[in-house]
């Protein structure tokens, strides 16, 4: 294919690394270079030939460096099409000189507000010029490459190499670079709109991470993306330690997984199937805590997605090699329980640097998209200091902890949702049921014999006492549950009559996605 030659380059970065090679690379080919500021004064002292941009423009750099290279004589150079004769002659009347390269990069913007610097210092990190340039160049990617990033010298220094820049190769270059700016823009916009707090508009930016197999099913295509500037926390940057590769259903679950395991400040193991919980439980060690999540719903588990807010034992690890799991998730492991685990040729071993729950949640709908804050859950502190007990008598701290882990696990399962709990472990779980006496009744079910002296927690309130009755039928010892229905007197009158106290909190986990 056929290249273009360099003859001429505009260098101007923030952030030098490799300048020096850069600048000795493009003098050893002959490459006149113009440049700006302290990316001149680098070059100069290292001995490599630049011409500053003033001295080309004739206009001196100028209020603290805003105003440098807004000159027709630099915007001129490089928007030129060199392919047309009136492009050409014009240069020729004003004494312009095209160029064939540019190298910028940006005032390092979204690491300012990173770093919590005031208002003003994030202001002046705007950068003005080098976004205009690098726009300029790669619109005009015909005539001109653009390298917009470090990251991109070894690709440059094998042009340079070859004779120049294939077309194909500056339409990708151009590509990175719009994608370059609209990333800084966008960070300028969200921080400004969160500075004034107006949130009428909302941008991201995802990359691709990876293909998939397929989705949810085997005629659906799927990605995986990521956004650059989330946390580097959770399963989208985890380390894959072991097995095949991930699915769409075991990101999914191993998403709902680690969000259900770290609701918990204790040691606790989180177990899902189909985004639902087969069992959680918290514990003194992570290796108890499998092993009574577990217990929970051993069948459902089978094949299911594990996490754990602690690192693995090996003790769980020995644990986990006698069941069928698809994935497990840790924030690391113990000497010895990767290879444990490892012997099962097929599981997903993944190691997370840590763990946050994103601000907001994000669900696609035909034709837009909602947006909500995410439903957090308090996992320090004593929760229960904001409820309110409606009925029966005082309850003892034993059966408090587990009306509070009961609450905080409920959160993870998808509504009409009931959790049963005993010992800081569910035993019981009813959920994505389309009534409450369903879902009650599923967790009775799965609970058996271990309900009775259980206490259950409901996402919502109970419309009718009717949910509540099956509960109270099968033994539980006290309720946890929002209130407000208009039938709450109904309801707390069952509690009531069976002298089994019930506590209201006010709020809500419903779940439906």
């Amino acid at each position: 294919m056929e290249r273009k030659p360099i003859r001429r380059a505009l260098v101007s970065v923030y952030d030098k690394s490799g300048l020096l090679e850069l600048g000795s690379a493009l003098a050893a080919a002959g490459i006149e270079i113009l440049s700006t500021g302290s990316t001149a004064a680098t070059l100069d002292k290292a001995g490599i030939p630049v011409t500053p941009v003033e001295k080309y423009t004739g206009f001196p750099e100028m209020m603290g460096g805003r105003v440098k290279t807004l000159h027709p004589r630099i915007h001129g150079g490089i928007l030129a099409d060199q392919s047309n004769p009136e492009h050409l002659a014009a240069l020729a009347d004003q004494d312009i000189d095209a160029f064939d390269l540019i190298i910028i990069n940006l005032y390092p913007f979204t690491e300012t507000i990173a770093s919590g610097a005031n208002f003003a210092e994030c202001i002046e990190q705007i950068d003005i010029g080098g976004p205009s340039m690098l726009r300029g160049a790669a619109k005009n990617h015909g005539s001109v490459a653009v390298i917009s990033s470090p990251t991109q010298y070894p690709q440059l220094f094998a042009a340079l190499a070859t004779g120049g820049f294939t077309l194909r190769e500056r339409q990708e270059l151009a590509m990175a670079t719009f994608r370059k700016t609209a990333e800084y823009d966008i960070a300028i916009a969200e921080w400004l709109s969160s500075e004034l707090d107006i949130n009428d508009w909302r941008a991201l930016v995802w990359r691709k991470i990876s293909d998939l197999r397929y989705g949810e099913n085997p005629h659906q295509n799927a990605a995986v993306f990521g956004n650059k500037n989330a946390p580097l926390s959770g399963v989208t940057s985890a380390k894959q330690l072991h097995g095949k590769e991930m699915s769409f259903n075991n990101y999914t679950d191993a998403d709902a997984a680690l969000r259900a395991a770290y609701d918990h400040a204790e040691p606790c193991v989180a177990i899902i199937k189909h985004a639902n919980p087969c069992g959680i439980a918290i514990a003194s060690d992570i290796a108890a805590a499998h092993l009574a999540a577990h217990q929970c719903d051993s069948i459902s588990a089978f094949g299911g997605v594990v996490a754990a807010n602690r690192p693995v034992s090996k003790k769980m690890a020995e644990q986990l090699s006698e069941i069928f799991t698809e994935v497990v998730i840790a924030p690391g492991y113990e000497n010895g329980a990767v290879e444990i685990l490892s012997k099962k040729p097929n599981i997903r071993i993944l190691e997370i640097a840590g763990y946050a729950t994103a601000a907001l949640e994000l669900r696609p709908i035909s034709g837009g998209i909602l947006i909500q804050q995410s439903d957090l859950v308090n996992t320090d502190g004593d929760i229960a200091s904001n409820w309110t007990q409606v009925c029966g008598d005082a309850v003892s701290a034993d059966v408090l902890r587990d009306l509070q882990f009961a609450w905080r696990s409920v959160r993870a399962v998808k509504s009409n949702a009931i959790l049963l709990a005993k010992g800081g472990a569910s035993i019981g779980v009813g959920m994505g049921q389309v009534n409450r006496v369903d879902s009650a009744r599923l967790a009775v079910d799965r609970a058996a014999d271990r309900a009775h002296g259980s206490v259950a927690a409901s996402d919502a309130f109970f419309p009718f006492a009717d949910g509540l009755q099956i509960l109270l039928d099968a033994g539980i010892s006290a309720v946890v549950q929002p209130g407000g229905s208009i039938r709450d007197e109904e309801v707390i009158a069952a509690a009531k009559a069976a002298n089994v106290p019930m506590f209201f909190t006010g709020v809500r986990h419903f779940s439906h996605a």
